[in-house]
Parts: structure tokens; sequence; C-alpha cells
């Protein structure tokens, strides 16, 4: 029987050279090559505001569609859609219909969808919101403006007025979400509110409240003034402006 191999036998090389990168673009056509650069150096020279929308989602769908010319998808999306905001918030089920699109796009743009709430979420989050403003407004339109059914979340504060708690509360249908006072001041006990900012949608576009919006509004209100909490407003938030109950004398 032949002996088995000791370890100082073996030849091995002390090190091992570094295996190349692949290079994802070889297969690609030069002229998509050059394209996508061109693209990826205006945006890193010009920024986004010198770029179309449509160019902005035809480089977020480079990496999900490595070998493709894009363009014509990244255009049907914005005619099917309006812009990129609507598309990146549009449903998967919707998004699935349009020709092109298949997991990878549709996991793309949802990815692009929650940075982007979330970035603009962290400039809230645990901070003065009455002086932060500005920025409420902005996340309450990236995460709520393109929606296509009504959501209503509530933001609560605590007595710095600090937001220690951002929860959506319920979805409805394109013209009405459900308001249950009761649930809304036991969540706001639970966390140890002091205040809360009521927030929702109006997927037709137009913020103007019903009459609906003014009555469940009181109620809120009424009910918060029992437990001893403020409701500091109630935004509803449209596709390009907000009506705030605060501002228009309604709170």
């Amino acid at each position: 029987m032949k002996d088995a191999p000791h370890l100082s036998d073996l030849s091995l090389p002390l090190f091992v050279a570094p295996q190349p990168v692949p290079d994802r673009d070889r297969n690609t056509p030069s002229y998509l090559r050059d394209h996508r650069k061109r693209l990826r150096e205006r945006f890193l020279t010009g920024g986004p505001e010198a770029m179309p929308d449509y160019e902005l989602l035809e480089m977020l769908l480079f990496g999900a569609i490595p070998r493709t010319d894009v363009k014509p998808l990244a255009h049907t999306l914005i005619e099917q859609f309006g812009d990129l905001a609507s598309v990146l918030a549009a449903p998967p089920a919707q998004l699935r219909r349009i020709g092109g699109v298949g997991v990878h796009v549709v996991a793309t743009l949802k990815l692009a969808e929650a940075i982007a709430t979330r970035t603009a979420r962290a400039k809230i989050l645990n901070r003065q919101v009455i002086s932060s403003w500005d920025a409420l407004l902005t996340y309450v339109h990236t995460a709520m403006s393109h929606r296509e059914v009504e959501h209503l979340r509530v933001l609560f504060l605590d007595r710095k007025n600090c937001l220690i708690g951002d929860e959506e509360i319920a979805r409805g249908t394109v013209d009405h979400v459900p308001v249950y006072p009761r649930e809304i001041m036991r969540r706001a006990l639970d966390l140890n509110a002091s205040a809360l900012i009521l927030v929702h949608n109006h997927p037709s576009g137009d913020p103007t409240p019903s009459e609906a919006d003014i009555v469940m509004t009181e109620r809120l209100r009424l009910a918060a003034e029992a437990l001893g909490l403020v409701l500091h407003d109630h935004l509803i938030v449209g596709r390009s402006r907000e009506f705030s109950f605060r501002a228009e004398g309604h709170l």
C-alpha cells in the first residue's frame, strides 16, 4: 500500500493570486457601454437636476437589466405612471403588467423607493418636528403623495415635540380611509406621547379636505384633549401640495 502523503510533501503556493473581477459590461455592445458612460458622467458632473426623470430611471435600471438598452422601458414607465416618483410608488402588480418588467426591475424600483423614504424619515426622527417642518413635509410627500389609495399615518411626539413614533394606522380606498380615534389614543398612551400629527393622502391629488375629513379631525381633537394630549395638526397630502388644518385655521 502506498503511504499517504505527509503535509510536508504537499507543495501549496504561499500566496494565492487574486482572481480578476469579471467585467459586467464586457458582453455589452460598445454603443450601449458608451451611452451608459455618458449618462454617468453627466450625472456626476451636473447632478440629478441636469437630467430628466426618464434618464434617472434609465440609470436606475442599468443594474437590473445589465446588457440591454433600457431607455425604451424608462420612457414607457414614465408615460404609464406620469413621473419618476409615481413609478417608484407603483404597486408591484401594476409594474409587472409592463412589458420588460421582471422581478429584478420591480426589486430595484421598490428598493429605490424604500431608500428615498427612509432617508427623508431619518431627517425628522428624534428631532424637534416644529423646527424641522420643511423636512417633515418632504418626508410625508415622499412617503404618501403618490399612493393610489388613502393611507392614514400618525406621527407621535414627546413633550419637546420630538418625533418618537411614526406609524401607518390604516389603509382605505381611493376616497376613504377608516379612522378609529380610540385606537389612535391607545397607541399614543402606549408610546407615552404628548402630542400627535395626523397625516393622510388624497389619491385624487387635491388635498382640499372633505366634510368627513373636517368632522373626523374634530373628533380626534376632542379625544386627544380628553386625555391631555395635543393634536398639533392634520396634514392632507396631495400630489404637489399639502393642506394643513392648523395653518388654515381649523385647529
